[in-house]
């Protein structure tokens, strides 16, 4: 009697993996940055930081920039599932040097249904900073997403309770007034603003001038007509984090971040980070201690709320070529 057949294993071939890189990094990214190089060979993806896009005066330690890298390895992941393949995650490969954040296998031992739905999400995904309306997220909704985070090993807090969202925005307010009195971080913030070329951030997708007493931003204003409604009138934030403030921390992180933010647009909810908080360290730790009461080290925070108009009609960032970005 012959014994059953073994599923033969499938490797992905180089056109998947040059789609799925593709998808990967229309992530969100510190200032649209897209501080990632990827590089293929013997059927494994590497993913890299790509140092020399690193914010040394914003982000010395490298947290967004690990964050942003962490969110373009879940875009991928997240790709992989809805073309039919599965990915094989190896994060901080041991032995490898500080900028090899993680190593990937795509494969599969038998073809399953391609899911257009999750791959027009991941194109639908944008940041929209205007302000958000009245309404406010059920708390139900948040705890959802909350959960989210858990299969990335990430800790996730929704800060709903007036006391806690007051005293958030108070260390909030006085983070941006410390960041806004460093001109090393205005300068590099200008540097990535209104950019020619293929990253940075459209001016054309940042606010205009705004009443700086109801919606302070960390970027100067731009041409976006603001049609917000209230200050803070829906906002809701998410803090996510871990046991510990380190890059094994901020990869799972970025990770959560994206598997959040995408469940967030597929039911119309909107998502802006907050990262400048957590920049500042004493604030950082603050919130740690005053807001989310210890629980767990705060490595970013999300705005999560309702729109008045719809995200369609706002441009998208741009993205760099495939082939600044991959190697093979």
């Amino acid at each position: 009697m012959s014994s059953p057949a073994v599923p033969r294993t499938e490797i992905a071939p180089a056109s998947i993996v040059e789609r799925l890189v593709s998808f990967a990094c229309l992530a969100p990214s510190v200032h649209n940055t897209q501080p990632w190089r990827w590089r293929y060979a013997d059927g494994v993806l590497t993913l890299r930081a790509d140092l020399r896009r690193r914010l040394p005066a914003e982000d010395p330690r490298g947290r967004d920039l690990t964050l942003s890298c962490g969110a373009a390895l879940h875009h991928l992941q997240f790709a992989a599932r809805a073309l039919g393949w599965e990915t094989d995650v190896v994060r901080l490969p041991p032995g490898a040097d500080e900028s090899v954040l993680a190593q990937v296998r795509v494969l599969r031992a038998g073809r399953s249904p391609v899911v257009p739905q999750d791959l027009a999400l991941l194109r639908t995904r944008c940041t929209d900073r205007r302000r958000f309306t009245a309404w406010p997220v059920p708390a139900y909704r948040l705890d959802d997403l909350c959960r989210l985070a858990a299969p990335w090993g990430v800790a996730a807090a929704a800060i709903a309770d007036d006391g806690a969202r007051f005293r958030l925005e108070l260390l909030a307010n006085q983070a941006l007034s410390e960041l806004g009195l460093d001109p090393g971080r205005q300068a590099e913030q200008d540097r990535w603003i209104g950019r020619s070329g293929a990253d940075g951030i459209p001016a054309a997708l940042l606010p205009d001038d705004p009443d700086p007493l109801l919606a302070r931003s960390r970027f100067r204003p731009g041409l976006l007509e603001d049609t917000r409604m209230v200050l803070h009138g829906g906002d809701r934030v998410i803090a996510l984090g871990g046991p510990y403030d380190d890059v094994a921390g901020w990869l799972r992180t970025g990770e959560a971040m994206s598997a959040l933010w995408l469940e967030a647009t597929r039911e119309g909810l909107s998502v802006v980070p907050m990262s400048q908080p957590i920049e500042v360290e004493s604030t950082r730790r603050e919130i740690g201690r005053s807001v989310l009461r210890g629980a767990f080290e705060p490595h970013l925070l999300l705005r999560v709320g309702w729109q008045a108009i719809g995200r369609s009609e706002l441009p998208r960032t741009p993205r760099r070529p495939l082939a600044d970005v991959l190697d093979s």
